[in-house]
């Protein structure tokens, strides 16, 4: 037990020396709520997230994404800046800069990396940034590096919810932490503020409402009643998390590549984007998920809902866009702002 716990803080250095703000361990068993999110996704909550179900069967136990596995390397990496820089107000914050698997993945591998070294030729370890068939908050909140919120995000009572969480598996055996307790208490401010009432339930997300699975994973048109309530966001959704208490004092990011390494253009701008320029514009960029058309479309309903008349030659434009996603969006838009 001392050579695991000796073992556990040289791995908390390690973390902490490659820039990792918190960092907790925990075991490797299947997570606690595997059930409710089976049940999640038999409730059409994901959407159409299929590759959430194609592995299913895979996240409920971690030994099958790494056989042997016994421990859980838990980091977080804030992502936290001014709501308003240089016209991002639009994007979600954890997407103005840097790509952050990009930022995070290969620092995962290299704490990985390091624990073999560490614990001997035989140890096995294995990076994981939200595109393994793991459930990273539920590991992560088992280690003890937060507590799972109302609105479904991981919570620390110094970050707030605005970083990342990155999870290294390992075969070597290490002492764990505790898990944190539930601080949420009857505060219910985030399930009040979401502007399309995605929230099914406290810790309930029904994804097919939510405006970050609308502006970012959803592809094809936004349904008509729902794209008012979308307001302003053009790629992601920040207010569940703005409105929690927990964020009133989470400090800004300490990673240069999170910040916006520029101004965003004006939404008219990219509208004026075809597949080459919005590749090469947001080269190395999350924004990037969404591709053009679900950026360029959900570009457009934001403008509809500004009633700018001034964004009307941009969008009249886009009613001869090769893309039919792109068109229909722009036609809402003209007719929510007017006619000349």
């Amino acid at each position: 037990m001392l050579r695991a716990a000796t073992l556990s803080e040289a791995v908390r250095e390690r973390a902490r020396a490659l820039g990792f703000d918190r960092v907790a361990i925990g075991p490797a068993a299947p997570p606690e709520h595997g059930a409710e999110f089976e049940r999640w996704l038999d409730a059409g909550y994901a959407g159409t997230m299929e590759y959430l179900a194609r592995g299913r069967a895979a996240r409920r136990d971690p030994e099958t994404l790494l056989p042997g596995a016994r421990s859980v390397i838990a980091v977080a990496l804030g992502y936290n800046q001014t709501a308003d820089a240089d016209g991002w107000a639009p994007i979600a914050r954890y997407a103005r800069g840097r790509d952050y698997h990009d930022v995070m993945r290969p620092r995962l591998e290299a704490l990985g990396e390091a624990l073999c070294e560490m614990a001997g030729p035989e140890t096995r370890s294995r990076a994981c940034v939200d595109t393994s068939a793991v459930l990273e908050r539920d590991l992560a909140a088992r280690a003890g590096l937060g507590w799972i919120g109302k609105n479904t995000n991981l919570l620390d009572q110094a970050l707030g919810s605005f970083f990342f969480i990155g999870i290294v598996l390992t075969t070597a055996e290490l002492a764990t932490d505790s898990p944190l307790p539930d601080r949420c208490g009857s505060c219910t401010a985030c399930l009040r503020a979401c502007p399309t009432q995605a929230f099914v339930a406290p810790y309930v997300l029904d994804s097919r409402r939510c405006i970050s699975y609308l502006t970012i994973e959803h592809r094809g048109p936004v349904a008509e009643e729902l794209r008012p309530a979308i307001g302003e966001w053009a790629f992601g959704c920040d207010i569940c998390q703005t409105v929690c208490p927990w964020n009133r004092k989470a400090p800004p990011t300490s990673e240069p590549a999170f910040r916006p390494s520029g101004p965003l253009e004006p939404l008219e701008e990219l509208l004026a984007l075809d597949d080459h320029a919005f590749r090469a514009r947001f080269r190395g960029s999350a924004l990037r998920r969404a591709k053009r058309s679900g950026l360029l479309r959900s570009a457009a309903l934001v403008l509809g809902n500004r009633r700018d008349t001034a964004a009307r030659p941009a969008l009249t434009r886009r009613l001869e866009d090769p893309d039919p996603v792109v068109r229909d969006a722009a036609r809402w838009a003209l007719d929510r702002i007017g006619a000349e």
